[in-house]
């Protein structure tokens, strides 16, 4: 069995395709005949057609996605939809792509997507006649294969969704700590804060205290895409904690690296178990590095390690980026750094090894936001998108 898909064209006529390949024999071919002989009302299956009395070879059976209300719909299905969908199986024959002396054996299905608000016959046709074409191309070589899909994973934007859900596989990364208590400065904040793949806006922990984890959906409203870390310095309860970050559609959560062992782990299982990440904040913790081996013991790691120097030791103690190479030296994660970080000094942090550079008052409190933040930002990498001119992948 090989399977094909394929978005072409715009507005209301865009042709969206899935098809399966496969023997007549086989589970396609039992699929085709149930499909044919089972009816469902609204999403009657009518076989390609050439022209009237002439089926494609391999047959194909189409299946509206949209269920057909009215005759109008109809028409549109059993129109310009039918023949472009045989005429780009014909086509498919003809070149090679479906082989010639395969066409006995195999059977197509087709799932076809007409808008009800859709009206251009010209575009149905043209449009469903690519979109086939190249889902039964893709099909029948494979595409994607696993690189291509583990390449475009994290630069992908669904046309629908409008974004993109990013995990931190590009380093260095800005990370922005959002520590205020007034909404309104916060929402200010993420409009001035210029947009880049290599930002991530941690809500802090007093933001939360004061409104919850779900102020998160708040923030959304600003950042819809946004990578948001939910500094929760989790000391206790850490599955339930991590679920909580989850709910509020959190992008990761973060544990205080002071709490017991078991609460660490914990969290790690249950973020990992709801498609989130795992921060550990070691503020306080004098040798990380045992507190990570403990927790590499029970067969788990968080996916970021935060060196945290705090605030009020700023001048006192020694930057948090002198130990980074102590703990990439040791285990395979993202490492942060946080307490002193200024554009004057982010080259020699990078330099030693991290990975995410958190800075606080000096973007949120700054009378240029923007400019502060690209200030930062000339140290990153250049976006995913910036050099790619993408059309369907």
């Amino acid at each position: 069995m090989r399977v094909g898909e394929a978005l072409i064209g715009e507005g209301y006529e865009v042709a969206h395709i899935d098809l399966i390949v496969g023997e007549k024999n086989g589970p396609v071919g039992m699929a085709f005949a149930n499909s044919m002989s089972q009816l469902s009302a609204g999403h009657t299956p009518l076989l390609a057609v050439l022209r009237p009395n002439l089926i494609t070879k391999p047959p194909a059976l189409i299946i509206p996605k949209v269920t057909v209300k009215e005759m109008d719909q109809a028409e549109l299905i059993f129109g310009p939809a039918q023949s472009a969908v045989a005429k780009a199986i014909a086509d498919s024959v003809e070149e090679g792509v479906i082989p010639k002396e395969e066409t006995e054996n195999l059977v197509v299905i087709v799932s076809v997507f007409i808008h009800p608000k859709a009206r251009n016959k010209e575009k149905i046709y043209y449009y469903n006649y690519g979109a086939t074409k190249l889902a039964l191309r893709r099909a029948m070589e494979g595409f994607p294969d696993a690189d291509t899909m583990l390449y475009e994973k994290d630069r992908a934007i669904h046309p629908f969704a409008g974004r993109r859900l990013t995990k931190l596989w590009d380093p260095p990364y800005l990370q922005i700590a959002i520590d205020l208590t007034d909404i309104d400065e916060v929402r200010k904040v993420l409009r001035e804060v210029p947009y880049s793949d290599h930002i991530i806006f941690e809500v802090g922990t007093p933001l939360v205290k004061r409104y919850g984890a779900e102020v998160i959906l708040e923030l959304r409203k600003e950042r819809p895409d946004g990578f948001f870390v939910l500094d929760l310095k989790t000391l206790d309860t850490g599955h339930l904690e991590a679920r909580m970050a989850a709910d509020a559609t959190a992008n990761a959560v973060v544990v205080s690296g002071l709490a017991p062992i078991p609460t660490i782990v914990k969290a790690i299982k249950e973020a990992k178990k709801t498609g989130i990440l795992c921060v550990v904040d070691m503020l306080n913790v004098d040798r990380p590095s045992e507190v990570l081996e403990k927790i590499n013991a029970e067969g788990v790691l968080p996916d970021v390690v935060e060196l945290h120097r705090a605030i009020d030791v700023e001048n006192k103690e020694q930057p948090p980026w002198k130990f980074v190479k102590d703990i990439k030296g040791k285990f395979d994660l993202l490492v942060a750094v946080a307490g002193g970080i200024r554009p004057e000094n982010v080259d020699t942090a990078i330099g030693e090894g991290a990975d995410i550079l958190v800075v606080g008052r000096s973007i949120t409190r700054a009378r240029d936001i923007e400019g502060a933040v690209r200030r930062f930002l000339r140290y990153m990498k250049p976006d995913t998108d910036q050099f790619r001119i993408m059309t369907d992948f």
